[in-house]
């Protein structure tokens, strides 16, 4: 065999969502560029903000000694400093530079807070909807992904993930506001579950960790605020990154935090900063760090997004479709019009509208909209959406 059996069957079950936009780059090699509405996948269209190129154009020049050479595996401290500062002012935490790691983006965050606690076969939590990588990075580490479902609102059900907590169970992922939902998880129910993640920790006589993917914090609307976890359970850790914020996914720069009143943080510190390095990591970009420890609590401007997203809600809600509008993110989760979503995505497609399937979320009967593209697109998918559910309901109707 040419490859892992593990991968094979990996490659067989791969994302729905990157399948979409190769299908993607297919439809508009035939149609066009122009004729297909991609709303594929989340690459944030929205420039970085102003501050960012003018502070990357300054340490561009930076001529120092060893200006390129390796700094602690962590990160610099000075960058760690400015961040765990804003981290506090956020959160009303007391983090110091030492509970700050740079990393390799979200992703490099998650992999190395999940090799940092899992056993083998330990079982991770997630509510569904979730980021369909998660179950790849546990499995990376020797852990298995569970997910347990979620209330009608895309909340998170507290009473389902007490059923569904053993003594397997090491950690449990929220990602708020979230992918693909747009939910933002309100202060109450994140308080009624820490309670029950400190009560199945000590029924189970293991510590159960909570760890929030936060890379949407800063893209919220209409005045909903994220609550800070790092008030309500001690034994929590954020992975976030700059891609959405600062639109600089390709950089692969964010951080990982841990709460300094856990139990053993000291243990968890040393432990990531290890597996930052023998994860191939090492540290995280250099410039990159340099350049985002200068932009701390700077953003893109938000009300784009928030644009974008009423002129897609408002060519739903003309058609006829049924949806939960995000409270933050850039994605729209559509409940679909026929029961099995993978058809009508295909319909969809037809219509030259490219969308995810809910199922590659854990949520079958939904598709997903992610509306950071032109504004061209969402005006030019209105006879798509249109023509779409016209054609199901004359399906329904024969």
């Amino acid at each position: 065999m040419a490859i892992s059996s593990k991968i094979e069957s990996f490659l067989q079950s791969s994302s729905l969502i990157r399948k979409m936009f190769e299908e993607g780059a297919k439809l508009k090699a035939i149609h066009g560029v122009q004729n297909v509405c991609d709303f594929s996948i989340g690459n944030p269209d929205v420039p970085p903000p102003p501050e960012f190129q003018k502070i990357l154009e300054e340490e561009s020049l930076n001529t120092d000694a060893n200006i390129h050479g390796y700094m602690p595996n962590a990160g610099y401290l000075n960058v760690r400093s400015a961040i765990a500062d804003y981290i506090n002012k956020e959160q009303k935490s007391n983090l110091e530079n030492k509970h700050v790691i740079m990393t390799t983006g979200a992703g490099g965050a998650l992999n190395v807070i999940l090799k940092s606690i899992l056993n083998p076969g330990d079982e991770v939590l997630v509510s569904v909807p979730y980021f369909v990588e998660y179950k790849f990075y546990c499995d990376n580490h020797g852990g298995i992904l569970k997910t347990v479902p979620c209330t009608d609102d895309f909340d998170i059900d507290v009473d389902q993930f007490e059923k569904s907590i053993t003594d397997k169970c090491a950690a449990v992922i929220i990602n708020s506001p979230n992918n693909p939902s747009g939910k933002i998880y309100p202060e109450k129910t994140l308080k009624k579950f820490a309670e029950v993640l400190r009560k199945k920790s000590s029924e189970t006589g293991r510590t159960i960790y909570l760890i929030s993917d936060e890379p949407y914090r800063k893209i919220v609307y209409d005045g909903v605020e994220v609550p800070g976890i790092f008030g309500i359970y001690s034994e929590s850790m954020i992975c976030t990154s700059y891609s959405k914020d600062l639109s600089l996914p390709g950089e692969r720069i964010g951080w990982l935090a841990i709460n300094p009143s856990a139990e053993n943080c000291d243990k968890i510190i040393n432990a990531a900063i290890l597996c930052n390095r023998i994860l191939g990591y090492v540290n995280a970009p250099a410039l990159m760090q340099r350049v985002v420890g200068r932009l701390q609590g700077v953003k893109i401007d938000v009300n784009v997004y928030k644009r974008k997203r009423d002129a897609l809600c408002g060519i739903l809600d003309e058609n006829g479709y049924d949806y939960f509008k995000p409270e933050g993110t850039f994605y729209l989760f559509v409940k679909s019009p026929d029961k099995n979503e993978s058809a009508f995505v295909e319909l969809l497609k037809q219509n030259l509208i490219l969308t995810v399937p809910g199922s590659a979320f854990g949520v079958p009967g939904y598709f997903r909209i992610s509306y950071c593209t032109d504004d061209s697109y969402i005006d030019k998918s209105a006879e798509g959406f249109k023509n779409a559910m016209n054609e199901f309901m004359s399906g329904i109707s024969q």
